[in-house]
């Protein structure tokens, strides 16, 4: 057996298990973060983070679903920033390496604001849009997000023929007025409705711009709290300098043996 030290932070209800891997070497298998992530029998979350040093940046990122599969997280990676911080990195500007690439981030009043990819791909299928923010996501519009059934519907989407083989994060997103959005996300890895999800809220946000070009501000509610997208809107498919914004903040910390 091995004790492990973490922190569980979390942003809009998306919630993490932290790992400092900068400072000590940190070994863990799928099982380990399996049942590191177990909401009955571990600490429970959506996903483990493991920070580890990086030659050049400030950090790199190590994200994992509750699944053991990998991917990009912006409320993880939101979090992670925050948590460097905590560890004694304490910079005006963060860069750091994601599974997608690096990132850039800031620590503002509001909460932390992370650059995330550019987006220079939308499909639209049968009415609804498919897009890669580090996650592919699948945007479908309804009437009343409230009166969806996430966990049913996303399912049926996310496991259907086109998509079962690699999985798609399904987001269900209701226009509340010209610069609002709600949306509700069923996040593979986790196989389940999350509270949010960034990279999902990052894509409703680009397909709901209200300026066909320039700068645009989408403000979205989520259940686990209120989050903003910020982006260029540069062509049909094309956004730039988009901006991830919203609170990321420690819950508790504490020690966990799990096996060697």
């Amino acid at each position: 057996m091995q004790e492990i030290s973490f922190y569980k932070y979390q942003g809009t209800g998306n919630d993490f298990v932290m790992i400092d891997g900068i400072n000590s070497d940190i070994n863990l298998s799928i099982q380990n973060i399996k049942d590191i992530c177990h909401r009955k029998f571990g600490v429970g979350a959506d996903g483990l983070i493991i920070l580890k040093k990086h030659p050049s940046l400030h950090f790199e990122m190590d994200y994992y679903n509750a699944d053991g599969t990998q991917s990009m997280c912006g409320n993880g990676g939101r979090c992670a920033v925050q948590f460097a911080k905590q560890l004694g990195i304490i910079e005006n500007t963060y860069h750091f390496l994601a599974i997608d690439g690096e990132h850039t981030a800031t620590i503002e009043e509001d909460g932390v604001h992370l650059k995330m990819k550019d987006v220079h791909k939308v499909d639209f299928i049968n009415g609804h849009y498919v897009l890669n923010t580090g996650s592919p996501h699948y945007i479908k519009f309804v009437e009343d997000v409230q009166l969806t059934n996430v966990v049913e519907e996303g399912r049926k989407i996310r496991y259907n023929d086109t998509y079962k083989a690699e999985g798609i994060n399904v987001n269900f997103v209701q226009t509340l007025d010209d610069t609002t959005i709600f949306v509700r996300t069923y996040e593979r890895g986790v196989e389940d409705e999350t509270f949010s999800c960034g990279t999902g809220v990052t894509a409703a946000s680009l397909v709901s711009a209200h300026n066909e070009r320039g700068f645009n501000r989408i403000e979205v509610k989520t259940l686990g709290g209120n989050l903003a997208v910020e982006f260029d809107r540069i062509g049909e498919e094309n956004f730039g300098d988009v901006w991830l914004c919203g609170p990321a903040e420690l819950v508790f910390e504490g020690k966990i043996k799990v096996d060697k």
